[in-house]
């Protein structure tokens, strides 16, 4: 049977989901129109408030299982391929982002004068404009200029870990070189064992240890327990499809496997986005290949509508903050403590970041990456950048 497709329907309901959700999320977290929404629905505001963000959850362990699938080609990589890719993946991630970063540094400038409000920026400096295009905001404790941007740092090395991890494998001695006679087949099946071993390790190290500790949560490590659910998610699919005869009670003992290690990462602590990425792994791991492809959806506008937000998904992700604080400096402006208004203005947000992902997907995201597109905006975002600082932009 073939290896479960990198696209899929699942996979696309997931993203999807888990793009609205952060919207949402962000929305009810920064206001100021869901302070006057919450007075008169508190509970669903609230509920945004403290629960939407476990929706990167979804993201997690989708990138996780989508990195195992395009790595299936590869048993193990010379540490120069592993640089490359990790320079393409860097690319794709920052050439959108650039983009979003700076329209979202021109806008928070020009609402600035007229709208006082905590979810705006400082101005920013040369100092964290270097930071933001290398992905070291965090690390190097910067205020970012966006919301939810440490994301996108955190993917990059989530990446890197798991190529790393194929360059351990290819620096591990082979049968051969330690006596063992083989074949072909047999070197591949070892080499699967071992990388099984080798995520599987840095799972267990992430649930019940570095998870653990808020003071990594800047680090890949904090995440890979969700990303490890991913990986090791797709591994068992691709096992059980391959095995032959009964591939779906396959994935039986592997499903076992994962939820072991998370009800010991729960008994250790009880942590919700642990709950809710083993949630994820286990649906990707048990459900049948026709979830996958979407057959109990049919072929429907609905559907369609729904594969086209998961792509655009990144997109939306980025420019949502800056669209955000435009509709509420509007709101605020013209009907503050309005609740229908405000209600009205949250809706229109949430639009809107989707039209304006839609917008930054075809135009900026979509063209295929290159170094010379990356100056290009890095230009474009340094001036941005250059125009806050020197308050040009004003109303």
């Amino acid at each position: 049977m073939q290896r479960p497709s990198g696209r899929s329907f699942l996979i696309d309901l997931l993203k999807a989901a888990g793009c609205l959700l952060i919207v949402l999320h962000h929305l009810a977290f920064y206001g100021p129109m869901s302070d006057v929404v919450a007075v008169a629905w508190p509970g669903v505001v609230n509920w945004l408030y403290d629960h939407g963000r476990l929706a990167v959850q979804f993201f997690l362990v989708c990138a996780g299982f989508l990195t195992a699938g395009s790595m299936a080609r590869y048993k193990s990589l010379a540490l120069t391929e592993a640089l490359q890719l990790i320079w393409r993946r860097y690319l794709r991630l920052a050439i959108p982002l650039l983009a979003a970063l700076s329209f979202t540094v021109l806008v928070t400038e020009w609402l600035r004068p007229g709208f006082e409000h905590t979810s705006l920026s400082a101005p920013p400096d040369w100092g964290q404009a270097l930071a933001h295009v290398l992905l070291l905001q965090h690390l190097l404790d910067l205020e970012a200029l966006s919301a939810g941007i440490w994301y996108v740092a955190i993917d990059l090395q989530l990446y890197a870990m798991a190529l790393g991890s194929l360059v351990l494998l290819k620096s591990w001695p082979s049968p051969e070189a330690m006596g063992h006679t083989s074949d072909q087949g047999q070197d591949a099946k070892v080499l699967d064992v071992r990388r099984w071993l080798l995520w599987l390790g840095l799972l267990c190290a992430s649930l019940w240890w570095w998870n653990r500790d808020a003071d990594l949560d800047d680090l890949g490590v904090y995440f890979w327990g969700s990303y490890g659910l991913g990986l090791l998610a797709w591994e068992a699919r691709r096992q059980a499809h391959w095995a032959k005869g009964h591939a779906h009670s396959r994935l039986w003992g592997p499903g076992a496997l994962l939820l072991l290690v998370g009800c010991v990462a729960w008994w250790l602590e009880p942590r919700p986005r642990i709950a809710v990425a083993g949630g994820v792994a286990a649906l990707l791991v048990l459900v049948p290949e026709s979830w996958f492809a979407g057959e109990l959806a049919g072929r429907s506008r609905w559907q369609a509508a729904l594969l086209w937000l998961s792509g655009v998904s990144y997109s939306v992700f980025l420019i949502h903050f800056g669209v955000c604080l435009a509709v509420n400096a509007f709101v605020t402006a013209h009907w503050p403590g309005v609740l229908w208004a405000n209600a009205t203005g949250m809706l229109a947000a949430v639009l809107l970041s989707i039209l304006g992902g839609d917008w930054l997907h075809r135009l900026v995201e979509r063209p295929p990456p290159s170094v010379m597109r990356w100056l290009g905006w890095v230009t474009a975002f340094i001036a941005s950048v250059g125009l806050n600082m020197a308050f040009v932009i004003r109303p």
